[in-house]
């Protein structure tokens, strides 16, 4: 079970921020995952075990890199992960994110579609696929129980860069996608604590979101707004997390075990309003 520092023990979170900064600007300059071979999944290849943490270790245990891949295998950003005494660890250090990815390398589903979107909520995870091959892949949180995040078919709408939530004007989303339009449910940056904490939306790391903006196809709309011409990017949102019980990626077991994605999913009725 993963339990948490005291906060007396959290002085050391200033030099975290400065190490988010530092991992965005690692990844935002690597080469782009849809130019590199993908591997098979994770479970395939890679093992893992808990690590255990002192208060302030976590910068010098591992490099830039090593971070950016534990806030993707423990679904945290970096202040969150700080917070741990225990944390799931690699094994061993592949170079190519991909080889960590829970989901699989091949989605047939989406083999027909330039780009589709999955994410999987007992998971918290989402993949990016291109002609059904895994691209990227990210840890997410997804609604809460008082306000879950809808299963279902969709597609990517509209985008901005940064937005203000309807829920609250002191939030900030920034590389805000929608895919709900008649609800404003979007992936955007936002924290990651490790569990679903959002208000429907998927919240992602900033440079998942900065990418999911960037490479995400937005709708095209009619001349007079009212009818959708084009649709914007498919997005499937499958499952439900499971609120009170055991994150599925702090077990070991659990983490051995490939995730299956749907074969068959009806494509969404998209509307404008």
């Amino acid at each position: 079970m993963i339990e948490f520092l005291t906060p007396p023990q959290f002085r050391h979170l200033r030099q975290f921020r400065h190490l988010l900064i530092l991992i965005s600007v690692t990844f935002a300059a690597a080469v782009s995952p849809a130019a590199q071979a993908v591997p098979p999944s994770a479970s395939a290849r890679i093992t893992y075990h808990a690590e255990p943490l002192a208060a302030g270790e976590l910068p010098k245990k591992f490099s830039l890199v090593q971070l950016g891949v534990l806030e993707k295998l423990n679904r945290r950003d970096l202040e969150h992960l700080a917070r741990l005494t225990e944390i799931i660890a690699p094994d061993t250090w592949p170079e190519d994110e991909l080889a960590y990815s829970p989901l699989p390398a091949d989605w047939p589903w989406a083999l027909a579609m330039p780009k589709a979107l999955i994410v999987h909520q007992p998971a918290q995870v989402f993949g990016a696929y291109e002609y059904g091959r895994l691209v990227r892949w990210g840890p997410v949180s997804t609604g809460r129980k008082e306000t879950p995040t809808p299963a279902g078919s969709y597609n990517l709408t509209w985008k901005s860069k940064s937005r203000t939530s309807t829920d609250n004007d002191a939030w900030l989303l920034k590389w805000y996608f929608n895919f709900i339009n008649s609800r404003g449910v979007s992936f955007h940056q936002f924290d990651l604590p490790g569990y679903a904490a959002s208000h429907a939306c998927v919240r992602l790391l900033q440079r998942d979101a900065q990418w999911l903006y960037g490479w995400g196809d937005q709708w095209k709309l009619s001349a007079d707004k009212r009818s959708v011409d084009v649709p914007g990017t498919p997005v499937l949102v499958v499952g439900d997390f499971p609120h009170g019980g055991v994150p599925p990626w702090t077990s070991l077991q659990a983490l051995s075990t490939p995730i299956e994605l749907p074969a068959n999913v009806p494509l969404p009725v998209v509307a404008a309003r």
